[in-house]
């Protein structure tokens, strides 16, 4: 255990049970114990494996390459659509942990195996993912901004894209697109200061 991972544990009101009962299973495993996205990362040889995380109305562990397992139980989930690696199983109850301990060792195991076998998730292109018609179109009319875009990073391209795809109406993405506009002129990722 690491003592600087304990303030997670101590914070939390809400599935502190649970949080405990994986952190112990995580560590059976041999996995090293690290805080990373202010939440409990267990490592092999300094790569990320698993991850504790919580919310509203589950907890769950999520495996960074989860994609690459064989998901024997069918209890892996793609958070959503656009999650290209990562896959989670989630709990509501420490009942579900309990009953599932042997296979989450097991999972954990297995994602071990992939890590240590170097194995990658193969990501889609950038040119797969959904270009929203008014940035298109926006696209279109400013060469610059054309420019612009297509010299970011493929990752930042990939952020704009599905910011500005997420949303449900034209009106919103078109806003979106102008908010952001000068920051990808000045070569920013979405998040980026």
């Amino acid at each position: 255990m690491n003592p600087t991972v304990d303030f997670f544990f101590n914070k939390s009101t809400k599935w502190q049970d649970e949080y405990r009962a994986l952190r112990t299973i995580a560590l059976d495993c041999g996995l090293t114990e690290e805080l990373k996205w202010g939440v409990p990362c267990y490592t092999l040889q300094n790569n990320n494996i698993v991850l504790i995380h919580g919310f509203k109305d589950y907890c769950a562990l999520l495996f960074h390459k989860g994609a690459l397992l064989k998901d024997e139980k069918a209890i892996l989930i793609q958070q959503t659509e656009n999650v290209q690696a990562a896959r989670q199983i989630r709990f509501t109850s420490m009942n579900e942990i309990k009953r599932l301990e042997k296979v989450l060792k097991a999972y954990i195991k297995e994602a071990m195996k992939v890590e240590k076998a170097g194995l990658k998730v193969e990501l889609k292109k950038t040119s797969e993912f959904k270009m929203p018609e008014e940035f298109q179109k926006v696209l279109e009319d400013s060469p610059e901004l054309k420019k612009a875009f297509y010299t970011l990073t493929p990752g930042r391209q990939r952020g704009y894209l599905l910011y500005f795809s997420s949303a449900k109406q034209s009106k919103t993405r078109e806003s979106r697109i102008e908010k952001y506009f000068d920051k990808i002129l000045n070569g920013k990722g979405l998040e980026d200061e």
